[in-house]
């Protein structure tokens, strides 16, 4: 898990309940792409929502352990695990803290983003200056 540079913190809303007592799994999806918004701008001093944009081509989550308003200090983790010419992936992790001090993973996911035009809406290579953001600030990142 030291792998993940970015991570933020998770505020669970009452109204992410389901029935059971724990997060519905719809909502893991929506705190995915809230720390998208997060880890973008962490990552490129550069990006700017405005200007540039990706569109998820493909994205997946698997649930590992229940998620609930009493978890100590929830929080969700990104990064950048594959970079290509016009898309790359992004993997998360849902954790909180364990009593023993270790983190609990709750859901593990991964999201496909594919660059595109705003203007025409189609899809275009990722700029060089984002291509070399990512590899900076991951490492590990497989190009």
């Amino acid at each position: 898990m030291e792998q993940f540079k970015f991570s933020m913190p998770l505020n669970i809303r009452w109204n992410d309940m389901d029935p059971l007592g724990h997060v519905n799994n719809v909502y893991y999806i929506d705190y995915f792409q809230n720390a998208r918004a997060g880890y973008m701008p962490t990552v490129s001093k550069r990006w700017d929502w405005t200007e540039f944009m990706f569109v998820i081509a493909h994205i997946e989550c698997d649930y590992y352990k229940e998620l609930g308003i009493a978890h100590k200090n929830p929080k969700i983790k990104a990064r950048a695990s594959q970079l290509g010419n016009k898309s790359f992936e992004i993997e998360y992790l849902v954790v909180s803290d364990a009593a023993d001090g270790s983190e609990i993973i709750h859901s593990k996911g991964k999201s496909v983003q594919v660059m595109i035009d705003l203007k025409q809406k189609k899809p275009v290579e990722i700029p060089d200056w984002l291509r070399q953001d990512l590899i900076d600030f991951e490492p590990g990142l497989s190009v």
